[in-house]
């Protein structure tokens, strides 16, 4: 049977084929972009080889380089010419490797761009070490020996098996100081702090009396005792973990001492195997999701970031569901749908587009400046001038959110509001329920799917914002997390980390580049991967209680 063309076009079955191909290529593109994300992004963590060659610089100079390849382009020869290197007048474009030499305490810099050309041939000595430090970024070279109180313990064939050991030891003892230090002693910190706003409070109250301020300071004598206490263990832990170093050769002969107490892991990439590759992997990524940042966030791991993200997102979806229900039952159920009405619902609408950063200014002026200064003209006055409240911190961070992202609660609750059955409302106020019963009994929990559905668009785009969060509550860096065992447990007046900033800072404000691009990345896919699994839950929520009143809807 032959089907005209004019009757094809006119059934609408181009129209059909060209929304799935666009549906397609958006598709293709979304986990091409992923893929580009993840391949970025988590080949950091992977232990590459490293080379040993030789360079030809200028005036025929010629070093030796340790490195790991990075990466590879073409540059014009012109711009080479430029900078004084001798390059073929027939050439007119010249391969560079971008090389990380690591080492930034003795070269100043541990990226460097080298011509093709001019290097040696490739080796891959088995015995080179790769240190992972503290502060200075990696460090190249060989191991030399392991020494103690200045004394070298351990060199030639044995100083590799003395490393691991005393590494280990140094390790568990770096993990006590930090338990001291980020435990015990900040709860004591903060019960002196207590103690402190306690005695001037009874101050402005009038209420200092000998009595009063005596068991104050019987409080202060005993957290004082223990301060005391850990401080001299913590001196002790110190002590024992500076008594280590290890001698290193880099490049050029040079000869470095590190301290055992700056390294965090050390291993030898080119000695390697498969498996063994494989658990170092693994660990990388472990310690990325779980431990906190070092070296201006361009090492270790983002672990306060993504608590932080969660607890602002959660702390949000609790303000802005029932603000968004109410809004939409006051429209839907009991507002005169009239002008007013109508107008409501446009100005509702419209906030849905207003730029986030004028919900973060907003946030700023009122909630902080505003609202918070009179709380702690209030309640905290003894902290004064110091603010508590009326400085950024999460709990502005999450109701700025929760305005910003209150319009399409409402919108989407309204909507579910709408599509239940009038006689379902009549059969239940025919059965003797009161309109107010009707509403909390049934309408409500028929229109939750809907009301999810609001929440996850909410979650979706609060999780990935970042320019309102720059000014309520966000920070580069936060010394400890808003959720602890110190009373109250949840400081909702903390500053936090955030994914989203974390990508701005390290990809924008890094002072080193080319070693923060990697993590750029891997938190981009994390930060996706976070978003997506707060939005998964969501969506089983809502699922169920879909499946729960499909029935109620037939």
């Amino acid at each position: 049977m032959r089907i005209s063309l004019g009757n094809w076009f006119r059934k609408g079955d181009p129209w059909i084929w060209i929304n799935a191909g666009a549906v397609t290529i958006s598709l293709v593109m979304v986990f091409g972009l992923l893929a580009l994300i993840a391949v970025r992004g988590l080949s950091h963590f992977w232990p590459h080889s490293v080379f040993e060659t030789s360079y030809s610089g200028n005036q025929g100079a010629v070093i030796t380089l340790i490195g790991q390849e990075v990466e590879q382009e073409d540059v014009p020869a012109e711009q080479i010419r430029a900078t004084g290197l001798d390059v073929p007048e027939d050439q007119n474009f010249v391969e560079r490797w971008l090389v990380k030499t690591g080492n930034r305490d003795l070269g100043g810099s541990d990226f460097n761009w080298y011509l093709r050309r001019n290097l040696g041939e490739l080796t891959y000595p088995q015995d080179i070490v790769v240190l992972e430090r503290r502060e200075w970024g990696n460090f190249y070279g060989y191991l030399e020996a392991v020494s103690e109180n200045g004394e070298v313990v351990a060199s030639g064939e044995n100083v590799w098996p003395a490393f691991e050991e005393r590494l280990d030891r140094a390790l568990q003892l770096h993990e006590k100081i930090e338990d001291i230090e980020k435990g015990r002693i900040a709860s004591i910190n903060a019960e002196l702090e207590a103690l402190r706003l306690e005695r001037r409070r009874l101050a402005l109250d009038g209420q200092d009396t000998p009595e009063a301020l005596a068991d104050v300071e019987a409080r202060e004598a005993e957290a004082n005792a223990g301060y005391d206490v850990l401080q001299s263990e913590l001196s002790e832990l110190y002590e024992a973990i500076n008594r280590d170093a290890i001698v290193m050769r880099a490049m050029q002969d040079k000869t470095q001492t590190i301290s055992l107490a700056k390294v965090v892991r050390g291993f030898k990439p080119n000695d390697m195997g498969l498996l063994e590759k494989g658990g170092f992997y693994i660990s990388k990524i472990w310690e990325f999701l779980s431990e906190d940042p070092r070296e201006a966030n361009t090492e270790g791991g983002v672990f306060p970031a993504i608590f932080g993200t969660v607890l602002m997102v959660i702390v949000m979806s609790i303000m802005v569901t029932p603000l968004g229900v109410v809004a939409a039952v006051y429209l839907r159920e009991y507002a005169h749908q009239g002008t007013v009405t109508r107008i409501l619902r446009i100005a509702v609408n419209n906030l849905a587009g207003v730029p986030s950063i004028v919900y973060g200014v907003f946030g700023l002026g009122f909630f902080i400046y505003f609202i918070g200064g009179g709380i702690d003209d209030v309640f905290f006055e003894e902290a004064l001038p110091s603010p508590t409240f009326g400085t950024p911190g999460l709990l502005w961070a999450s109701i700025t959110l929760a305005i910003l992202t209150l319009p399409v609660v409402i919108v989407a609750t309204e909507e579910g509001l709408s599509r239940i059955p009038r006689s379902i409302r009549e059969g239940s106020l025919a059965l003797g329920a009161t309109k107010a019963e009707t509403l909390w009994r049934v309408v409500i929990p028929m229109a939750s799917p809907a009301l999810m559905t609001g929440v996850i668009l909410a979650i979706a785009r609060a999780a990935g914002e970042v320019a309102p969060l720059m000014l309520v509550g966000v920070v580069k860096l936060a010394p400890s997390l808003p959720l602890d065992g110190n009373y109250p447990y949840l400081h909702l007046d903390q500053k936090f980390m955030h994914l989203g900033f974390h990508i701005y800072d390290v990809g924008f404000q890094s002072p080193n580049v080319e070693a923060a691009r990697p993590l750029v990345y891997a938190t981009a896919l994390l930060l996706v991967a976070v978003i997506a699994l707060l939005n998964l839950s969501a969506v089983a929520i809502r699922n169920r209680l879909r499946e729960k009143y499909k029935a109620l809807e037939m």
